[in-house]
């Protein structure tokens, strides 16, 4: 595998749509040392569900006092749901009882899922799920009374989809130049100068800020493989007859950038870079040729396929040298203003199938205790519907799993569907978050080995929540 110079990438600058895919280093920060615990195999996996993912009609309440609230909050939606029929997967008698150890935290109220989640309902009974309720972006600590008063911090940007998946990924609004996923594989690769960079921060989606960080760049990857050259390694495109191939050996030469002899330092530097992007891509897919095959069926949708090339990934982390890996997959869709009912329910069987086969793929390697996976979306949505769909809200629920989770509990706050409580906005039912963005990084962080210095460093606001570990993953919970 080709090693890259970091001091000749910290001259150049120089990142491209396609560098930024291929695990090219970028600047190198200060020699502070750093303490990140890099023992052993950890990995996270963000599933990104855009568009604002319906808390409401996801974690749903059971009790009968909680679900009135919620039926009458929603006449239109629980209307095209065909709520009362009997045979509704939003009718009380058919939501999947979620069984939580801490229920007494709650008193008498209790919770559901809706059929389409039955998987994630399987691995939350089995201990290995956790629900975090009322997530979302604050700056401080804040309830209904706090939104009006003077000198009270507020998340810039709210409700907007850009600059909210941002703030999500980054604590900051569109523009933002890195993520906080980056950001932990960077205190790892600085803390342990034996971890391989190339393949730290691994996207199966698209190339967003999440996974961009200083020390490192995104390598992208797809059920397929790792990102390709189209001219080199697709045979139809020069031709697939032999009398080609003395075409295509030189197009690869180029492409990788064999001996070349640019005396400008910017271009030979860009070059260099470009070739080990090739490179790299190419190691990778001979790691995932050698190795054995994961033999998991995963779901013939997009999240599943993104999922199979996270597994593929993990699978072959001893030959790719990284013991702290960042994985980034997303679905799109959840931006149900209208027809929520047609939608929803068949993202909902994608996302827990999809989760369940990935699960299923870890515990046959071995790996299960050495993942987390969480979700994240930009917002949950408004209690209040709009006819058959809702509007853009501000907290949300978020489910967590793997093998080292403390599952079968609800952390945070899930709460009572009661419009003039203090968690809700005045207007359209907008939860108010109870659990900062960074208070749940944090307590991912900490169990992926970052040190409270370096978690104070990657979440500039955490300083302002008291509680900086959830407990989700056996860590404090004060």
């Amino acid at each position: 595998m080709a090693n890259m110079n970091r001091r000749n990438f910290l001259r150049s600058g120089a990142a491209t749509g396609f560098l930024a895919g291929t695990g090219v280093l970028s600047t190198l920060t200060s020699g502070k040392a750093f303490a990140a615990n890099t023992s052993g195999y950890k990995a996270l996996v963000c599933i990104f569900l855009k568009g604002g993912m319906d808390h409401a009609d996801t974690v749903i309440p059971r009790d009968q006092a909680s679900y009135d609230l919620l039926n009458s909050a929603r006449p239109g939606l629980h209307g095209a749901y065909g709520v009362g029929s009997g045979s509704s997967s939003r009718d009380r008698a058919n939501l999947l009882a979620l069984n939580p150890t801490n229920a007494a935290s709650f008193g008498s109220r209790q919770f559901g899922l809706p059929e389409q989640l039955s998987g994630l309902q399987e691995i939350f009974e089995a201990g290995d799920l956790a629900i975090v309720g009322n997530v979302g972006p604050l700056i401080e600590p804040m309830t209904r009374s706090d939104l009006t008063r003077v000198g009270a911090q507020l998340p810039p940007r709210l409700f907007s989809h850009n600059d909210q998946q941002s703030t999500w990924m980054s604590l900051g609004v569109e523009g933002a130049q890195y993520g906080w996923g980056g950001a932990f594989a960077d205190a790892a690769l600085r803390a342990d100068s034996s971890l391989n960079p190339r393949y730290a921060m691994v996207s199966a989606g698209p190339n967003d800020v999440f996974l961009s960080g200083k020390e490192g760049r995104q390598f992208t990857t797809s059920a397929g493989g790792a990102q390709g050259v189209t001219l080199v390694d697709q045979p139809y495109v020069l031709g697939g007859e032999s009398r080609f191939n003395a075409a295509r050996d030189l197009l690869d030469e180029y492409v990788s950038q064999t001996g070349y002899g640019e005396t400008n330092l910017f271009a030979r530097d860009f070059a260099r870079q470009s070739g080990n992007g090739v490179i790299n891509s190419r190691a990778y897919d001979a790691a995932l040729e050698a190795s054995t095959p994961i033999t998991t069926p995963f779901p013939a949708t997009s999240i599943g396929s993104q999922l199979r090339s996270v597994a593929n990934t993990i699978n072959i982390q001893d030959q790719l040298d990284s013991n702290r890996q960042v994985f980034y997959v997303f679905m799109g869709g959840f931006d149900t203003h209208s027809g929520q009912t047609n939608t929803l329910p068949g993202l909902q069987t994608a996302l827990s199938e999809a989760i369940s086969a990935f699960r299923t793929a870890m515990i046959t390697q071995g790996t299960w205790n050495d993942v987390t996976l969480f979700t994240m979306s930009e917002f949950g949505r408004t209690t209040i519907d709009n006819g058959d769909g809702t509007d853009h809200g501000w907290g949300g629920h978020h489910f967590v799993t793997g093998g080292s989770v403390a599952g079968k509990q609800v952390y945070g706050d899930i709460p009572t569907p009661d419009l003039n409580g203090q968690s809700f906005t005045s207007t359209h039912g907008r939860l108010i978050p109870k659990v900062s963005v960074e208070q749940y990084a944090a307590t991912l962080g900490s169990w992926f080995g970052l040190d409270s210095g370096e978690l104070a460093a990657a979440l500039p606001n955490l300083s302002n929540f008291s509680q900086k570990d959830l407990g989700f993953l056996g860590g404090s919970t004060t």
